[in-house]
């Protein structure tokens, strides 16, 4: 499996319909993913440490799905494998009074992390090209009438040009940014909603407004499909993957978050021949005790 046949970074365009929702993996090789998986995780928890060690590179990992896509699920079956003093995850719900006051990336950059350290962001700033373009949220928006005199298409295709120079910003800055979209199907969409409104334990999942979204199910994707072709960088790649299955979908993540990592070349730190001869020191002094 090469994991490249789900990346975008703009140098071929991304037509959701020919994309697989669901790869159809045989049950039978569960287990063998699932061993391959742990072996990468634990090779990420390595690659962590190194670059909590060195302190050179963030990294902003960026997860979109419509609803009931398994962006919460994947998030705690492979990154809580890492050591979360280091790995930072944040949900971005609609946004606040305060946040809509400012301008909308201004509440993202504030949980950009420390360099060393690991953003997962649950939704993100691309919310702000994707559901208040399908709903139509900014035309509540507060802003000056210049700014409300312009066309939909020009007010996103600003946007997507906002973000793109936003996330070489952060490049340019010493971050990684990968993006992952979770392309699942409206048939396993609607099995998800069903499960959580069938079982007790999952009810509280289920919000009656992700119906009005399923309803504009093929505008999400058009949706997404065209903010993907516009955002897809070389130095800040999307994924695309088929989501229908989610034991697959971790390990493919699982897979591409090793890949993109490895690109860090992250080790710890060399100490200096009169540093270690100050650790010699110490030990002698340990010892004497």
């Amino acid at each position: 499996m090469d994991i490249k046949q789900f990346r975008f970074d703009g140098s071929k365009p991304l037509n959701l319909k020919k994309q697989e929702t669901n790869q159809k993996q045989d049950k039978s090789k569960r287990a063998e993913f699932l061993k391959i998986q742990k072996k990468q995780i634990a090779r990420l928890s390595t690659i962590q440490e190194q670059l909590y060690a060195e302190k050179k590179e963030g990294i902003v990992i960026v997860i979109q799905a419509l609803d009931a896509g398994g962006k919460d699920s994947l998030i705690k079956h492979v990154m809580t494998g890492l050591n979360p003093q280091g790995v930072h995850v944040h949900s971005f719900k609609a946004p606040t009074s305060e946040e809509l006051s400012h301008d909308y990336l201004w509440r993202i950059h504030r949980r950009i992390p420390a360099r060393g350290e690991i953003a997962v962001f649950n939704r993100s700033h691309y919310e702000d090209v994707i559901a208040v373009q399908v709903r139509g949220y900014h035309k509540a928006y507060v802003m000056a009438d210049r700014i409300k005199k312009e066309s939909d298409q020009d007010f996103f295709a600003k946007r997507c040009r906002q973000i793109s120079n936003f996330e070489e910003y952060l490049y340019e800055n010493s971050y990684r940014v990968i993006k992952v979209f979770l392309n699942v199907s409206a048939k396993e969409q609607k099995k998800r909603f069903l499960e959580r409104i069938d079982r007790p334990e999952k009810n509280w999942k289920f919000n009656v407004e992700d119906l009005d979204d399923r309803a504009l199910f093929g505008r999400y994707l058009e949706t997404f499909e065209h903010v993907i072709n516009q955002t897809a960088t070389h130095h800040s790649p999307w994924y695309v993957l088929p989501a229908d299955q989610k034991w697959y979908t971790r390990y493919l993540f699982s897979s591409l978050l090793l890949e993109e990592l490895e690109k860090c070349g992250a080790a710890f730190p060399q100490v200096s021949k009169e540093d270690q001869s100050k650790l010699q020191l110490c030990r002698q002094r340990l010892e004497q005790e």
